[in-house]
């Protein structure tokens, strides 16, 4: 009798610990509610694990019992766990989100483009650690954060190589082909929700470009509902950081908003002089018509002002150190930098967003206004009053052609380090001494932007493998460029005369000019851009593939505003028009050895117009286009295997990139030499 029961309930045992529990679900990114391929699922501490389908799909079958820890991972995702009891029967989890992992928050958006780079003279950074900040790749997230983009640039390419978005409409400018991060700077709580692609990959909003492309989603809902208040110091661009956020989430009504602010200010940063203040707001509402609609106002105002610093070189650095900037002087007790920046453009944009199963369907209009100014002091038959002018320093006397002249070196070493700043009174002495006429003023360079921008893109899922995006955009500028005097300096009056060739800026104008007055010269530029894209994704479970074309128009034209008296005949009035029409193609594949070893390679033929900044040779002056000019062409091919370990993450690259017909306009120091405007290293001479 003992020996029956014995063996039935040995048989009970052993028919309840061969029960098999199978858990199952589906995983999305949350926001954008598209499926995650090849997110990795698992009990922790034991070996089983699953992978997610195409669809986003996983089953995991294991035979354990009891409680346990089912984790889900997903590259540029932030892992989740639940705590699950097997007990032999399935569970299904239904749809996981997973939350886009913003690889770090940094001390503000994106800071090492928006505030570290101010201080360049370029209308926008040319490097691209924002692009880089926005992945989750192991060498583009370091060489982001350990060399930032003044010391790296990915593969060596442009900015103007990637793409930005916001919530699917492009932000890079037309004037250099790239991103004005500052446009958004100090904001960094509600643009946490990127969606980036590495290289030639492909991109649901774009076809991109070479480097990469980032789409910022600023949709209030997916946003953490709730109050965020923070503050933080630094002894870098800025001393302080206020911030402010708050999200509703989606109420009864079908309404979500969001705000949120923040305030960053300096009277000097870590460089000596460099002032700033900034301040940033963000406002956003949604309103969800059904299921799957809804609609997205949203306004972005950010404003930045601050003091620039010099680069300067090695013989002054090994004078005054790092921290030298010969831009500011004293004024009166204060510090006053002689060439700051501020850029204030708002931007507006109305989207509808419509998502279902099989279609994700995103449109957009976007209208920017706004200025750009940069300060300088100009100077006019008068000595340089650059303190690091090379006249000035001791080289100068060391390094001249009639032979060393130890003495002079040793006194110009003395007078630079008595008086390394700007002399601001020395500036009002001379222009009180000068009868009222302006031998030194304060001006500012000005640009003034229009820009609207149309833009849809359609994602369709057309089966379980077969995936078809279509897309196109319209951009349209107006620019208004000019000089505007911001301070006389004590003088009366500033006469707007070329002082190499004594000929008149404005021919049509009062050659005397006030403070308030444009001068020096004055024109517009016209340009338009219309694009589309098409692609074809196909995906399985051991490869996926894509193949990606693009077309894109372009038209741009100055107006000139003052007539240039050294160009009567081509200074005034509409310049030739400038067009080109563009072809861009793309594809790539990826085999999956397991779901932690995969191959990737693609290619890219891309052609594209030049910027606005090089194709007229001189638009201050007059209408010339720079002759013969031509579409750029980009051919690039990159492989790449990458590794996913639990203890180990990594990627191994080669690539080739050839960049043909490129444009790049240069400007560098003229002297005189016999009566004439000598350029060095050129075969040109101005009268």
């Amino acid at each position: 009798m003992r020996t029956i029961m014995f063996l039935l309930v040995f048989c009970c045992a052993a028919q309840l610990y061969s029960q098999s529990t199978i858990i199952s679900g589906s995983v999305k990114g949350k926001g954008t509610k598209t499926p995650v391929h090849k997110a990795i699922v698992t009990i922790d501490g034991f070996s089983t694990e699953s992978f997610t389908g195409t669809n986003g799909h996983f089953t995991l079958e294991t035979s354990q019992v009891g409680d346990h820890i089912l984790k889900i991972t997903a590259l540029d995702f932030i892992p989740k766990s639940f705590a699950i009891s097997l007990n032999g029967q399935n569970i299904d989890l239904g749809e996981v989100f997973l939350e886009k992992d913003i690889v770090r928050e940094n001390t503000d958006n994106l800071i090492v483009l928006t505030d570290g780079e101010l201080s360049d003279d370029e209308e926008t950074v040319s490097g691209s650690s924002g692009i880089l900040q926005s992945s989750k790749d192991i060498f583009l997230n370091r060489a982001a954060f350990d060399f930032g983009q003044a010391f790296f640039k990915v593969r060596g390419y442009d900015s103007n190589n990637g793409q930005v978005l916001l919530n699917g409409i492009p932000m890079n400018k037309f004037y250099d082909g790239r991103p004005q991060w500052n446009n958004w700077g100090g904001l960094n709580d509600v643009i946490r929700n990127q969606e980036f692609t590495n290289g030639l990959s492909i991109n649901t909003y774009t076809f991109g470009g070479i480097l990469g492309n980032t789409n910022i989603d600023t949709r209030p809902s997916g946003l953490r509902p709730g109050i965020r208040i923070s503050g933080s110091m630094s002894n870098r661009s800025y001393r302080s950081r206020l911030m402010a956020t708050y999200s509703s989430g989606f109420q009864k009504n079908g309404l979500a908003y969001t705000f949120s602010s923040s305030r960053r200010w300096s009277n000097t940063g870590y460089v000596e002089g460099t002032l700033y203040d900034a301040y940033s707001f963000f406002g956003s509402l949604e309103y969800k018509l059904n299921d799957k609609n809804s609609l997205v106002l949203t306004s972005i105002l950010a404003r930045n002002r601050r003091g620039r610093s010099a680069a300067i070189t090695e013989e002054v650095f090994d004078l005054l150190g790092n921290q030298y900037n010969p831009y500011w002087g004293n004024q009166d007790g204060e510090k006053r930098n002689s060439r700051e920046r501020e850029i204030f453009e708002p931007l507006f944009m109305l989207n509808h967003f419509l998502q279902s199963k099989k279609l994700i369907w995103t449109s957009g209009i976007a209208y920017q206004t706004g200025t750009n100014t940069r300060s300088r002091l100009g100077y006019y038959n008068a000595p340089n009053p650059d303190p690091t002018y090379y006249r000035y320093l001791p080289s100068f006397y060391i390094n001249s052609s009639i032979g060393a002249n130890f003495n002079n070196a040793s006194l110009a070493k003395e007078g630079f380090l008595k008086n390394p700043q700007v002399q601001w009174s020395r500036l009002y002495t001379a222009n009180l001494s000068s009868e009222g006429k302006a031998a030194y003023l304060l001006y500012d360079d000005v640009v003034k932007n229009k820009e609207i921008t149309f833009s849809s893109v359609m994602d369709y899922n057309i089966n379980e493998h077969v995936q078809l995006g279509v897309g196109g955009n319209f951009k349209k500028l107006s620019s208004e460029n000019f000089a505007e005097i911001q301070d006389l300096l004590g003088a009366s009056f500033h006469e707007d005369i070329d002082s190499f060739s004594n000929t008149l800026n404005d021919v049509n104008g009062s050659s005397s000019k006030t403070e308030g007055e444009k001068f020096n010269y004055h024109y517009s530029i016209d340009a338009s851009q219309l694009g589309g894209f098409c692609q074809i994704g196909l995906n399985f479970k051991r490869w996926k593939g894509f193949v990606s074309g693009s077309f894109s128009s372009f038209g741009a034209q100055r107006n000139g505003l003052f007539q240039n008296e050294r160009f009567l005949e081509n200074s005034f009035g509409n310049s030739e028009k400038v067009s080109f029409s563009s072809l861009a193609l793309k594809s790539g594949i990826t085999y999956f050895f397991s779901g932690r070893h995969w191959l990737t390679a693609n290619s890219a033929l891309v052609n594209k117009p030049p910027t606005l900044q090089n194709m007229f040779i001189n638009p201050r002056e007059n209408n010339d286009i720079v002759p013969e000019i031509q579409t750029e062409k980009n051919t690039a091919i990159d492989l790449s295997y990458f590794i996913r370990l639990p203890d180990l993450t990594g990627r191994v690259s080669v690539f080739y990139t050839r960049f043909q017909n490129t444009t790049d306009i240069n400007f560098f120091f003229c002297q005189l030499r016999c009566g004439v405007r000598f350029c060095p290293g050129s075969n040109y001479c101005f009268g």
